[in-house]
């Protein structure tokens, strides 16, 4: 866990200022009329002109994007790997392709729901007009608009990565089983 997080981490140098810039970008909140564009989010940001900061601007959610990244992680891969388990002890034959990434599927969407309110927080936070704690927005989001605002997204955001880890752990299946093949049969890993 401890390697899967500090990927997240590294990761997270290149996914926070995309993430950034796309959600400002959908959201609309910079461009030229009412037409926000990619470019001119990122020049926005790039000028420094929110006035905090280049890589704050660009970096902004950092933190909860670690605190969304890390649970997620912490949850998808044991789950992912306990639902192997059960199924290899079930049926006694090793995982395919489609079982990984039924097994994915489902680690990722139990993963995508629980972490939902750490999803939507960080979300918040990247698109608040100026910089913002964590605790004072949770809080002014619980005050304001009850507590199933947490919950906002939860159904796409379950089915998008339900959808990923099939395929992305799918994969990670068929790659396993073709370099074990590889392995058994050539007796070595070269």
């Amino acid at each position: 866990m401890l390697a899967a997080s500090a990927g997240e981490i590294a990761a997270c140098l290149v996914r926070v200022p995309a993430e950034i810039v796309k959600q400002r970008t959908q959201a609309g909140h910079i461009g030229v009329g009412n037409k926000a564009t990619l470019w001119a989010n990122l020049k926005y940001l790039l000028l420094n002109k929110l006035g905090e900061g280049t890589l704050r601007g660009l970096y902004r959610g950092w933190n909860s994007t670690i605190l969304r990244e890390i649970p997620f992680t912490m949850i998808q891969f044991p789950l992912y790997e306990k639902l192997k388990q059960l199924w290899t002890s079930y049926d006694k034959k090793s995982i395919s392709l489609l079982k990984g990434a039924l097994c994915g599927s489902v680690a990722g969407g139990i993963a995508a729901a629980a972490t939902t309110p750490l999803d939507v927080i960080k979300t918040r936070i990247m698109l608040h007009k100026e910089r913002v704690g964590v605790v004072a927005l949770v809080r002014q989001m619980a005050h304001e608009e009850g507590l199933g605002v947490f919950l906002s997204g939860v159904g796409p955001r379950t089915a998008w990565i339900s959808a990923g880890g099939a395929i992305f752990l799918g994969c990670y299946e068929l790659a396993h089983s073709v370099l074990e093949g590889y392995v058994k049969r050539s007796g070595t890993l070269q």
